[in-house]
């Protein structure tokens, strides 16, 4: 990956939806959100990271849920196009015993890797990022902000440019959204190649404000996209490795 280019410079509030040209060809894959499907059918595990943190209760919960969301992921072959295997996260939402599930291991899962620590700010990534985000801060009863792409949000923003697999991109957060000294929790559903959450990290910083640290419901290992996340602490749901 490429260094990250940022700016500070306002967005015109009237362009809200400018007309930009795709930098992802349409035969191409998009890694940070579907992965190329290997020779082999592929693993799915959950994460093995410590609970013993965790009284014991809070263990079987937490295993429990795990398994549940693993067996509401959809795997769908050759979608948007050939050769990429598609992770479907939408079951999970379109039903509410897993929804709820899903939240009340990642409240687990931070309390066991942060302790009584909470984040001041949950900061989601467009777009499937937003599918949770929000119910966490609520749960966590902190606010969410989000990170978009550039010109979908009015107002002065602050603008990280970053590398892809195909091409280059540019995310922005409001400049008001996050407050300097504030600590940030950054989700999303899945970490593949990890530009998208090393251009988050970035925005919090320029923001003046730390990056506690990262939270993804799915990891790809095999693209280890966690190497451009430095050395911050990384929560991970379930672990999926397409090479085995």
């Amino acid at each position: 990956m490429s260094g990250l280019a940022t700016s500070d410079n306002p967005v015109d509030p009237v362009a809200t939806s400018p007309s930009q040209p795709s930098i992802i060809s349409s035969t191409k894959p998009d890694a940070s959100r579907r992965e190329p499907a290997s020779s082999a059918a592929g693993t799915t595990e959950l994460s093995g990271q410590s609970v013993t943190a965790l009284h014991e209760h809070e263990q079987k919960q937490l295993e429990t849920a795990k398994k549940l969301v693993i067996d509401a992921l959809r795997f769908v072959p050759d979608f948007p196009i050939p050769g990429i295997k598609f992770i479907d996260i939408l079951p999970i939402f379109q039903n509410p015993v897993a929804f709820e599930s899903l939240l009340d291991v990642l409240v687990l899962l931070i309390r066991e890797r942060f302790g009584d620590q909470i984040p001041d700010v949950i900061v989601g990534l467009e777009a499937r990022g937003f599918l949770f985000g929000p119910t966490l801060a609520l749960r966590l009863n902190r606010p969410f902000v989000p990170v978009r792409k550039k010109g979908k949000m009015p107002g002065a923003c602050r603008t990280v440019e970053y590398q892809k697999e195909y091409g280059k991109d540019e995310f922005q957060v409001q400049t008001d959204a996050i407050k300097p000294g504030q600590s940030c929790l950054i989700v999303d559903d899945i970490i593949a190649t990890g530009g998208t959450a090393a251009a988050a990290g970035q925005l919090v910083e320029l923001s003046n404000a730390s990056v506690m640290g990262y939270l993804f419901m799915i990891e790809i290992t095999n693209l280890k996209g966690k190497a451009l996340l430095g050395d911050k602490p990384m929560i991970t749901l379930v672990e999926h490795d397409e090479e085995e």
